[in-house]
């Protein structure tokens, strides 16, 4: 398969608004050992690119500077040691960075192929969102059939996301959002829907409290969502929208009801780890979507040019589901 030698990529020309997403035109990467390239159809579009675009992510050694951290395409390279793809694979992929571009090298154990049906565009907005619940509210949350389980940000990629593998999964749920329509929007999803701007999400849970509360806000929200939990309960942290540091955290409840206080970065995890949850998506979740059901939710679809536009709707937060990048 004959690759061009140069390809367009949006980068991040410096930390800032969404203006500072820009193209340039870069050499066509190469697949290392054990990684496939992937001529990307379209690529979805996450709060972990806005912050790594603002200076706010947390970037170890190795972290691509590209944000992108999912896509949808076809296989067209693979690298030493890649067996399970062949030339012209319609894959999705987590990426490890880089997805804003026509072409994106991932490792091969994070790639999964295409649910029968889906569109590119569908495609491209599984794999964060799909990776990033299953291991926190079925992994390390240990959310299961006739539990009860809180969402915040019930109607962002992860919200939906979470929200329809609760309803397939037999979970009760619950889920904040702050306005009628969003309110609305969750309801159509099957949980009960919490408006916070209206209510108090501890006192409409009420003291039976919910198993597992997956969490996007951080410290401003942590000791209600202490109260809202129920004996042993956890609380899985994925974000800090409300801030990333809490004052006077009350330990009291969290002894009174042995609960259990966690959190992880996906992208901090290895390739291996990675691997791991792609497997269980693989087992678990791709009957599901090749089934019709819980299909991604797509807000809206941009060129990927038109990242900045993107990037402003997400941040609006006025969207409900996924925010994708058409690149082809």
């Amino acid at each position: 398969m004959t690759l061009p030698t140069d390809m367009t990529l949006i980068e991040i020309t410096t930390p800032g608004g969404p203006e500072v997403l820009k193209p340039r035109q870069v050499p066509v990467p190469a697949p290392a050992a054990g990684e496939i390239l992937i001529r990307v159809h379209a690529a979805g579009v996450n709060r972990p690119d806005a912050l790594q675009r603002a200076g706010k992510y947390p970037m170890k050694p190795g972290m691509s500077p590209i944000p992108g951290l999912e896509v949808a395409g076809e296989v067209v390279a693979l690298g030493e040691g890649v067996s399970e793809y062949a030339l012209g694979d319609k894959v999705c992929a987590l990426t490890n960075g880089g997805g804003y571009a026509q072409y994106c090298a991932v490792p091969a154990g994070q790639a999964l192929p295409i649910p029968d049906g889906l569109s590119w565009i569908q495609a491209a907005a599984i794999p964060e969102t799909f990776f990033t619940v299953w291991a926190n509210l079925f992994g390390i949350g240990g959310a299961h059939k006739g539990q009860r389980v809180l969402i915040h940000g019930g109607t962002s990629g992860i919200g939906t996301t979470a929200l329809m593998l609760c309803r397939e999964f037999g979970i009760h749920t619950f889920a904040t959002a702050g306005s009628a329509d969003k309110c609305a929007a969750i309801r159509e999803l099957g949980a009960e829907a919490i408006n916070y701007r209206e209510q108090d999400f501890a006192e409409v849970i009420g003291a039976e409290g919910v198993n597992v509360i997956l969490d996007i806000m951080g410290g401003s929200y942590l000791n209600n969502n202490l109260k809202a939990l129920s004996m042993d309960g956890r609380l899985v942290m994925l974000g800090f929208l409300g801030g990333a540091k809490a004052n006077d955290v009350d330990l009291l409840t969290i002894l009174g009801k042995r609960a259990i206080v966690t959190g992880s970065l996906l992208r901090a995890r290895t390739k291996d780890e990675k691997a791991a949850i792609a497997e269980q998506l693989r087992e678990h979740v791709w009957p599901v979507l090749s089934a019709g059901r819980c299909l991604p939710m797509i807000d809206q679809v941009f060129d990927y040019t038109e990242a900045d536009k993107a990037h402003g709707r997400m941040e609006g937060g006025e969207h409900i589901g996924k925010i994708v990048l058409r690149v082809i």
